[in-house]
């Protein structure tokens, strides 16, 4: 017995709406990261002086399997660094490079777009790459 919706019945609608959507989704985030691979490709590399301003990790949780659940974790680097201009920029970075890079930490940055490359630190403590 349907729903009105022929012999799918309501609950089929929604599974093909849900699958839609997510699909949807998926097309929409691989899109965009395409077109953020792109614009960082075509992007200057610079190597600027810059400060190390704040750094942040974003944990995030997975339930995986079927019979035998189980969770796995996963953690995202991000550090903030400071331009002579004032500008602020957040970085995705690996944990080891995470490791390595401290609040405070100056030296000179390189990047493309909004892809990091790489962080040589002044070894002088106590001197500004802004020349101050």
């Amino acid at each position: 017995m349907g729903f009105g919706f022929g012999d799918a019945g309501i609950f089929g609608v929604f599974g093909a709406l849900i699958f839609a959507i997510v699909i949807g989704m998926f097309i929409f985030f691989a899109v965009k990261g395409l077109k953020q691979w792109n614009k960082n490709n075509h992007s200057p590399r610079l190597t600027v002086p810059a400060s190390v301003v704040s750094k942040r990790t974003n944990v995030s949780s997975h339930m995986h399997g079927g019979d035998s659940m189980h969770r796995t974790h996963s953690t995202t680097y991000y550090v903030t660094f400071e331009v002579e201009s004032g500008d602020r920029m957040e970085l995705h970075v690996d944990g080891q490079e995470y490791g390595l890079i401290a609040e405070g930490d100056v030296g000179m940055l390189t990047f493309q777009g909004t892809r990091y490359l790489g962080f040589e630190r002044d070894r002088q403590s106590g001197n500004s790459v802004f020349g101050e």
